[in-house]
Parts: C-alpha cells; sequence; structure tokens
C-alpha cells in the first residue's frame, strides 16, 4: 500500500491512457476514514445503516425484491447475479450524475492499481472523453507505439472497441477492453474528421513504457523540458533535468504541459517546491468549507530564470495545479490556449471485497484563491496552434509556432 492513497484524480476531460493509465492529482490512504492524511475531512466508512436511511429503507427494499422477482419469472435469457449485484452498486453512484464519481468492480480497481507502476500492456495512447457527449477522443498516441504504428492520429474518434460501440460508456470501461495479453489484438473503429465512414483497425497489444519527461537544450541555450504526465517518477526526473540544463547554461526554461492529462498531487507539488519562492501551493476545500492547506513550498529551492509554460485545452488536474501555481507567483509566462478546467478532487476508496469507488469530496484552489472547475487557466499570451500541426503526432520544434512563440519571449527576457 502507497503511503498515500488516492486523494485526487484531478483528470481533466476524464483522461486515460488506452493502457488504463487513469492518472491521479494526487492520493491520501484511505483506510477507515475518507482521508487519513490532511485531508477532506474525516469520514468513517462502515457497513452499518442508519435505521432512517434511504436505501435501507423497507420501500426500497421491496420494490427491489419485487424486480428481482419479476426478472426471475420473466426474463427470457440466464441470469447472472453476480453481474446484477454488479450493475446495483454500479447505478448507485452513476445516480449522482458527476461523471468523475465511478464504482469499480475488482477487475477495474486491480487495474486502476496497475497504472502507477508506469508500464502496461495496451495499444499506447492518451485518449480523453467529453463528459457532454460521452464521445472518447485520442489525444497523442505514443510514438513508436502500436496505436502510431498502426496510423491513429490525434482527434481521432474512438467509435467501437471489438465490435462493441463506446461513445457513452465510462472511459474506464472502455480502456479495460483496450487491455489485454501481450501479443492479443483488439478491433478498434476510430472516426476521422474528413471521412465518411469509420476506419477499422486491427491493432496488438504490447508492453508499452509510458514517457513522462524528455527535455533537451535548444539553440541558444533555452532549456525545453517537455512532461506527458506526473507519475511517481516524474519528480526526481524533473528535478535531474533542471540539473542537467544548469550544468549546460541554460540560460531560460520552457515547460511543455500540453495534453498533459494531470497526475499524481504529490509529484506535482514537489516540482513546484523546485521552482517557487516560500509559500502555498495549493489548497482543497470539502462539502463543509473545511479548507486544507495541502502543500507549501520551502524556498530551500526555486527558480530565477526566465520561464514560460505552454498548456492547451487537454492540459489537466495536475497541470492546470502547476500552471496556476506558476503564474499566481508571477514567476513565468503561461503561453497557449486555454487549459481544460478540473478543479475538484476524487478520492478513491477500496472496499472489502477488492472492488472500489471514487468520489468527487473537494474542490481545489490555486495559491491565490482560484477555482478553475469549467473555466481553465486562461495563457498570459494567447497562441493557438496552427490547424495545419493539430493532427500531427510528431511536430518539429522549428514549425511548432507556439514553442517558437515561447523561445521568442525567454530571448527578450534574458537580453534584458
Amino acid at each position: 500500500m502507497k503511503k498515500r492513497f488516492f486523494q485526487g484524480m484531478l483528470v481533466g476531460l476524464l483522461v486515460s491512457t488506452l493502457l488504463f493509465t487513469i492518472v491521479f492529482a494526487g492520493y491520501h490512504k484511505v483506510n477507515s476514514t475518507l482521508s487519513a492524511e490532511g485531508g477532506n475531512g474525516s469520514a468513517n466508512i462502515t457497513s452499518e445503516t442508519d435505521s432512517d436511511d434511504f436505501l435501507a429503507s423497507k420501500t426500497v427494499k421491496s420494490k427491489i425484491n419485487r424486480i428481482k422477482s419479476i426478472i426471475d419469472k420473466y426474463y427470457l435469457n440466464d441470469i447472472d447475479e453476480e453481474k446484477m449485484a454488479e450493475g446495483l452498486y454500479k447505478g448507485l453512484v452513476s445516480s449522482l450524475e458527476d461523471p468523475y464519481s465511478v464504482y469499480y468492480t475488482k477487475k477495474e480497481f486491480d487495474d486502476l492499481m496497475e497504472s502507477s507502476s508506469g508500464s502496461y500492456y495496451g495499444i499506447g495512447a492518451y485518449v480523453s472523453q467529453d463528459v457532454k457527449t460521452g464521445e472518447v477522443t485520442i489525444v497523442k498516441p505514443f510514438e513508436g507505439g502500436p496505436a502510431y504504428e498502426a496510423g491513429v492520429l490525434p482527434g481521432d474518434i474512438i467509435y467501437k472497441v471489438a465490435g462493441e460501440e463506446v461513445t457513452g460508456k465510462d472511459l474506464s470501461e472502455v480502456v479495460s477492453k483496450m487491455k489485454g495479453e501481450e501479443g492479443t489484438t483488439v478491433d478498434v473503429e476510430i472516426v476521422r474528421k474528413g471521412e465518411s465512414e469509420p476506419i477499422k483497425l486491427t491493432i496488438e497489444r504490447r508492453k508499452v513504457e509510458v514517457p513522462t519527461i524528455s527535455y533537451e537544450m535548444l539553440e541558444g541555450k533555452v532549456g525545453y523540458i517537455q512532461i506527458s504526465e506526473f507519475d511517481e517518477v516524474t519528480g526526481t526526473q524533473f528535478r535531474d533535468a533542471i540539473s542537467d540544463l544548469e550544468d549546460q547554461g541554460m540560460k531560460g526554461l520552457v515547460i511543455d504541459l500540453r495534453n498533459n492529462p494531470g497526475g499524481l498531487l504529490d509529484t506535482v507539488c514537489d516540482m513546484l517546491d523546485r521552482m517557487l519562492p516560500e509559500g502555498l501551493i495549493v489548497y482543497t476545500e470539502d462539502k463543509n468549507g473545511t479548507r486544507t492547506e495541502e502543500v507549501k513550498s520551502t524556498a530551500k529551492e526555486s527558480f530565477d530564470k526566465p520561464l514560460v509554460v505552454m498548456i492547451n485545452g487537454n492540459s489537466a488536474s495536475a497541470s492546470e495545479v502547476f500552471a496556476g501555481a506558476i503564474q499566481d507567483y508571477g514567476i513565468g509566462t503561461i503561453l497557449g490556449t486555454t487549459s481544460f478546467g478540473k478543479g475538484i478532487v476524487q478520492s478513491v476508496i477500496p472496499l472489502p471485497d477488492g472492488s472500489g469507488v471514487k468520489i468527487t469530496v473537494s474542490k481545489y484552489y490555486a495559491p491565490k484563491g482560484r477555482n478553475i472547475h469549467e473555466i481553465g487557466i486562461e495563457p498570459d499570451v494567447v497562441v493557438e496552434l496552427k490547424e495545419a500541426l493539430q493532427n500531427k503526432v510528431t511536430i518539429e520544434k522549428s514549425e511548432d509556432n507556439q514553442l517558437q512563440e515561447a523561445i521568442k519571449i525567454i530571448n527578450e527576457k534574458s537580453s534584458k
């Protein structure tokens, strides 16, 4: 069991990967309480129910038993009572009408636990789900991965998986269908802009290492760090990248959070501690208005060179924590387009039988008190990516107009 269990699935757009990488914006250990470490109130979770609990009332029990008796008497096909029970649990949570609150079966919960290991058997692509339309869209296939090799492109809409339409289905269920044993295949139908018919693809499942950090020194001693998600190892990799770039004489830094769906709250706060002066990084408020200051920067380290952070509409959750803190402290320029806007936090709570639930428990706020839910982070400098580049998997840095504008800002600031 990790030191901190899931408090945070700050996943904008319900972003995941087709390896079942649902990324978290932070997590707290949960045993008998909703939040055992520093957060969101203490809510005991037991198997007991109050006598006035509506769900335990005679009316509800009687109706459930009545429906069950009708099914037993009249339903034509065989009945899987285990699936029936799972359907009840899923229905209970889905009645909240909150796309971020989900019941997980034991298998789904096991998949969720696996996602933090950093490698998976799947097709290798980030996907997102529009919470209003239910459409599941490819954000970006991993370069060199199975989806990439099969010709999947950013912006492709996943229409069917294994012959079953997936629009409107829970993202974790869709992703689970993509998983399988190494070397097996999965049939996927995608809808692509400009094509009149869905495109049918058969994609091999392979072990795919999820990339989180890549960096290099660009011309003119401008450092560049791309962060694809905030995983357990990302904080250390980030610090090492900055140290290496500084050893090379870096005069300014561009941090690329475009298409970054989020990740671990602990990780993003550790990375911000490396960047910020002393002060608050992020805080949360629960349903009772109880405020919890999640993390403060220690000021043992800070970044004092010109800085640009790039974001877009797929930058969500932990990415927005990062960009929001940088913007509030004024230590860098936020460039690109408005981020997704997911300013709420979920806790994932394991149940005794191995299943689990994910429930929205609080809102999070940037250092100056902003909650960006359904609003997003507005960039200081708005630059739209050229339309011709929006469906490309790999964009050359020389043609990336957003990056080139970021480099221009670094050069201007470093020359003053």
